[in-house]
């Protein structure tokens, strides 16, 4: 197999087509939901707030899920999860892993823990992870200081 062409830095990982998906269900969800509170007659006005509030929270839920990705900079690689955000030199990754039935790539690190990188995952784009996962594995080749 070919050595992938490496991407020019800084480059960003990301499920987009995934992070399409959330955002447009989040907005419309948020959209039926507080018309749905607005539009009953019936409704106190603090009832109808609790229905936006509703449709705001389920949207920032799909917000957060829609949050994770991976930056390539010439200093390093910052892995943005749901809540976590880490900051990686390139030294620190020995290995990117992308196996078969993976739900999302993990970086295997220099302190002998494993992060898992939300950022590249199968998904709904199986082949664009891939792609993904190669090319990070071929800026750490190229940009750590670790033997193979």
């Amino acid at each position: 197999m070919s050595q992938p062409e490496l991407p020019a830095l800084p480059v960003t990982f990301r499920p987009n087509r995934t992070r399409a998906v959330l955002l447009t269900i989040g907005v419309l969800m948020f959209a039926v939901i507080s018309a749905v509170g607005l539009l009953l007659e019936t409704l106190s006005p603090g009832e109808r707030a609790s229905f936006v509030f509703t449709g705001a929270l389920m949207f920032g839920v799909l917000l957060l899920l829609s949050r994770p990705k991976v930056v390539a900079e010439e200093s390093g690689v910052t892995v943005v999860n749901l809540t976590t955000r880490r900051r990686l030199a390139w030294a620190e990754i020995l290995q990117v892993n992308l196996r078969p039935g993976d739900a999302w790539v993990f970086l295997d690190l220099s302190d002998g823990t494993s992060l898992p990188a939300l950022g590249i995952q199968p998904g709904i784009a199986k082949e664009k992870a891939i792609r993904d996962a190669r090319a990070l594995r071929a800026l750490v080749e190229a940009h750590g200081t670790h033997a193979d």
